[in-house]
């Protein structure tokens, strides 16, 4: 999943109706789409073409409160056109799809010659109802994390949504809202894109409308039969990872003798000893208070791992913290905090209903007996959700999904939140599917390896057997920073 960009603290202080029984998606009656008119993106520099449709909020009651389902669409390149778009499901839950259009006008230029990408904000997200939890970093970033109150925080944002029936913000229905506004465009079928969460939502799609889907392209895989919020686990596997590749690079196990050892003493430490500091704010760069404690320390290295960029940075903020000069760190911070904007109200939505009341307490143990960052995922997402309205959710919807429709599979060796054993899982039960590892990727790999360009090629053709994923293999990693000038081997 993409990080939760809540308060850095315990939590990175940073899919669904009764199936059908015709397993098909109906499009709403009462469904009404706005005149598409041309619009500006923020980073797209051209002209795309955006609208809005209107959707029940509770598809068991058409005739109640409607909703605007906010889209854009990225025209093909070329005017032969083929039918079937590219249609992207972001992350999170929470992220909204028109905000990543530069990302994914950059990675997908190749499927944009000849096809439509289409942007459609889930509901609760965007401009679809957004559900948005504004928390004051300032104020939050001085706290101790003992005295950070998430349990408060998430009641709060419930109390802004009284008129919102946010038990109907799941993923079924989100699929539904999608289906309308393919329909309503006139698009025969799609080819799918998820990434993290978006795979879940990309595999409820092949559930609930499979006549629909074309293709579909699953990047960091989470299937529905497993549970999302708690990552200690999987961020501790790739912790381990990092520190088997820094021990493998000379001058990175020169430079950094000892690294799990720094790292564990330094957490003790700030668990002891919090220390408070005054920085330019990362992102006004004014001056603020900040209380460098264990649980932010521990997050932004969690956070770190998500990305190559900022994998290779962390031996160094970890000898850095440990020798406090804690510049490096304040910086890797920043870089979370300007990440692009969660919805927080629909990510606790999604998972409080879907995935937390199957955290039993035998996996939340299991999640935190770890050295890296213990349970603050789970316990964080646990407290959040004790206060969050949810409603009871069947069985079925999290059986593993069974497809023949044309699925790439991808993961990354090193991801610290949807493993590649999610991958295999999936793969499973989707008897015309590949599952491609990049040895060295790390959380949806189609950003930063040569999985856009296979991709690409697989919408294309739909032929596994045209896919030379040698690439994936031949991909080096970054070679660590070693210094505050950069320099790596």
């Amino acid at each position: 999943m993409k990080p939760i960009a809540m308060p850095l603290t315990r939590l990175f202080t940073g899919s669904l109706l009764l199936l059908l029984a015709s397993s098909a998606v109906a499009e709403p009656q009462n469904a009404r789409l706005t005149q598409l008119e041309g619009c500006y993106l923020d980073g797209i520099e051209e002209r795309v073409q955006c609208g809005s449709l209107q959707v029940p909020e509770n598809y068991d009651q058409p005739e109640g409160r409607t909703i605007a389902i906010n889209f854009a669409v990225l025209p093909a390149i070329s005017e032969s056109k083929a039918a079937d778009p590219l249609l992207i499901l972001a992350g999170g839950p929470g992220q909204a799809a028109t905000e990543l259009a530069p990302m994914i006008d950059r990675i997908f230029k190749d499927v944009r010659r000849q096809r439509d990408i289409l942007l459609i904000d889930q509901r609760g997200t965007g401009k679809s109802n957004p559900l948005s939890c504004e928390l004051n970093h300032v104020e939050e970033l001085v706290k101790a994390d003992d005295d950070v109150e998430l349990a408060q925080m998430a009641s709060d944002c419930a109390s802004k949504y009284t008129q919102v029936d946010l038990t109907q913000y799941h993923t079924v229905n989100a699929i539904r809202d999608f289906e309308a506004v393919r329909a309503a465009l006139g698009y025969p079928q799609v080819n799918l894109y998820g990434g993290s969460y978006g795979s879940r939502a990309g595999l409820v799609y092949m559930r609930e409308a499979p006549a629909s889907v074309r293709s579909a392209i699953l990047d960091a895989v989470a299937p529905p039969q497993v549970v999302v919020g708690p990552f200690g686990q999987h961020g501790a596997d790739s912790f381990e990872i990092l520190l088997a590749n820094c021990a493998a690079q000379q001058s990175c196990d020169q430079t950094f003798p000892a690294l799990e050892q720094t790292y564990l003493e330094t957490v003790a430490r700030l668990e002891q000893e919090p220390v408070a500091l005054t920085v330019p704010d990362p992102l006004s760069n004014q001056p603020i208070e900040i209380l460098i404690t264990a649980g932010r320390f521990t997050s932004v290295m969690r956070v770190g791992l998500y990305h190559p960029s900022t994998r290779k940075m962390l031996p160094f903020v970890i000898q850095q913290t440990a020798a406090e000069n804690y510049t490096p760190l304040i910086g890797l911070l920043g870089s979370t905090l300007a990440q692009s904007q969660m919805y927080m109200g629909l990510t606790l939505s999604v998972l409080c209903s879907e995935d937390l009341p199957r955290a039993t307490p035998e996996l939340l143990e299991a999640d935190a007996a770890n050295n890296f960052i213990g349970g603050r995922t789970g316990e964080a997402f646990v407290e959040m959700c004790s206060v969050w309205p949810q409603a009871e959710r069947p069985d079925s919807w999290f059986d593993p999904v069974v497809s023949e429709i044309p699925a790439l599979l991808l993961s990354g060796a090193s991801d610290p939140v949807t493993p590649p054993a999610w991958g295999e899982l999936a793969a499973a039960t989707l008897s015309n599917s590949r599952h491609l590892i990049a040895n060295h990727g790390a959380h949806t790999i189609a950003g930063h390896t040569c999985a856009n360009k296979l991709a690409a090629t697989f919408i294309d053709t739909l032929n596994f057997s045209t896919l030379d994923a040698t690439c994936l293999q031949r991909e080096q990693p970054a070679p660590f920073i070693l210094n505050s000038n950069g320099k790596g081997l």
